[in-house]
């Protein structure tokens, strides 16, 4: 990766057997998508040759699944964090406006963010996964995180799997942050517990629930335009008649001799 341009700032085992978590310095939207393109498949080709093979599935098995958790910050044109403020938390108006519009419209871009029927086995109480809408410093119970502090101010998107197609949840991060600062949406209260077990909506937990949450969703049609909006309504229909026309193998265990 190093030698494809990629910067490695981290790598470790995670806590399934075969499991790992590396992380890539941050640079430009594009860049960055572009980057997480090229680790994707380089991965898959390196284990190739070697003899193995590897997912990015959301969920592969029944224990904690295989995250994306996307940080996204904001610098003017000098370079400067703009997210970075002096209120409580060390955030700006700006990002207060940014951050509200990613509670506002998480549930309604969470086909951008979990694209596969597969991708909404991961959100699971008490796992590296969220189920609510709801943000919080430092706090991984919660899909969207605001860590770091001066230059290096920002939030984390926790609700995207392995799976994800980084460009369309990073249009979604960018979409949703300026939907936030164009209407002045004021950002609630932070949740400083457990946000698995306190009262927040619940982001979706079917691909079926997003994809008509996508369709109806008026911050989707402003962002990206009625047309954008039925492709990728059509995309998950597409995999919905997929799946429910599969015969799966947990059927065939369950059924095959019992019936």
């Amino acid at each position: 990766m190093t030698a494809a341009g990629l910067t490695v700032e981290s790598a470790k085992g995670e806590c399934n057997p075969g499991q790992h978590e590396i992380a890539f310095k941050y640079d430009e939207a594009l860049v960055t998508c572009d980057r997480h393109a090229v680790y994707k498949t380089g991965a898959k080709e390196i284990a190739a040759q070697e003899g193995c093979s590897l997912t990015f599935m959301a969920k592969y098995n029944e224990r904690e699944g295989n995250s994306c958790h996307i940080h996204l910050s904001l610098q003017d044109a000098e370079g400067t964090n703009v997210m970075a403020g002096d209120d409580e938390h060390g955030m700006s108006a700006t990002m207060r406006h940014f951050l509200a519009g990613q509670l506002a419209a998480l549930r309604d871009f969470s086909l951008l963010y979990a694209p596969n029927v597969n991708s909404y086995k991961r959100f699971q109480p008490g796992s590296f996964a969220p189920t609510a809408v709801a943000w919080g410093h430092d706090n991984r119970t919660c899909a969207l995180r605001v860590v770091g502090h001066g230059r290096s101010t920002r939030f984390e998107n926790r609700l995207p799997g392995g799976d994800v197609n980084p460009y369309l949840a990073v249009a979604g991060l960018v979409a949703a942050g300026l939907h936030g600062i164009e209407q002045r949406l004021e950002l609630p209260e932070p949740c400083t517990g457990n946000a698995y077990a306190a009262d927040y909506a619940h982001v979706p937990t079917t691909l079926r629930e997003a994809a008509e949450l996508w369709e109806t969703s008026e911050i989707a049609k402003a962002a990206f335009g009625p047309e954008v909006v039925a492709h990728y309504r059509n995309m998950a229909r597409v995999e919905l008649d997929a799946f429910d026309a599969a015969v799966t193998d947990w059927e065939l265990r369950r059924s095959f001799e019992r019936l």
